[in-house]
């Protein structure tokens, strides 16, 4: 029978790839474990989407997600070895993020989440994402990783899902934004 616990994290310690472990609370596993997260919330994004292409550029952003997580799980002299997330996928999320845009009106104010179910998910997962970018930054400032393609790639996907939040309002039948400004 298959199990689905090893126990080897009932310590408050977990490993890393390569090799090497380090408390639950360190910035390694509390990166990795908010890029998770946002992915989490990229998820219930996706089911709630209306767009079969936001539904699309969510799985693809999902599975990036999944690849810097290794990246970020592994020990530094090991972690190269795991690198998928690159200059070009950065080039992909610009890519989507203006083929997105040109499709909505972009609003010059703040907006305040919520005017549909979609877009209030989406703009959930930017806010995590947006978390999780602070903690790839720590890493990356404090020499724990090398790899500053993941703070751009996260930086990028929080400009696509604002707007993918907008065009789901908009495909939800909200003509205008709930701006900050009252």
């Amino acid at each position: 029978m298959t199990t689905f616990y090893t126990r080897t994290g009932d310590d408050g310690y977990t490993s890393l790839l390569g090799e090497g472990r380090v408390a639950k609370y360190m910035p390694q596993p509390e990166a990795y474990g908010t890029v998770d997260e946002a992915s989490a919330a990229m998820g219930v994004a996706r089911a709630a989407a209306q767009s079969p292409r936001t539904r699309e550029l969510l799985l693809t952003a999902q599975r990036d997600l999944y690849h810097m997580m290794a990246e970020l799980a592994a020990a530094q002299h090991v972690a190269a070895r795991f690198r998928k997330v690159d200059a070009a996928r950065v080039q992909w999320l610009e890519q989507a993020t203006d083929e997105i845009a040109a499709r909505i009106e972009l609003p010059r104010e703040f907006v305040v989440p919520g005017d549909s179910l979609p877009g209030a998910y989406l703009d959930l997962a930017r806010t995590i994402v947006r978390r999780a970018e602070r903690l790839v930054v720590k890493l990356l400032h404090d020499g724990i990783i090398e790899n500053a393609e993941l703070a751009r790639y996260l930086n990028r996907l929080s400009s696509l899902l604002f707007v993918l939040a907008l065009y789901e309002n908009a495909l939800a039948g909200v003509s205008r934004v709930t701006l900050a400004k009252g």
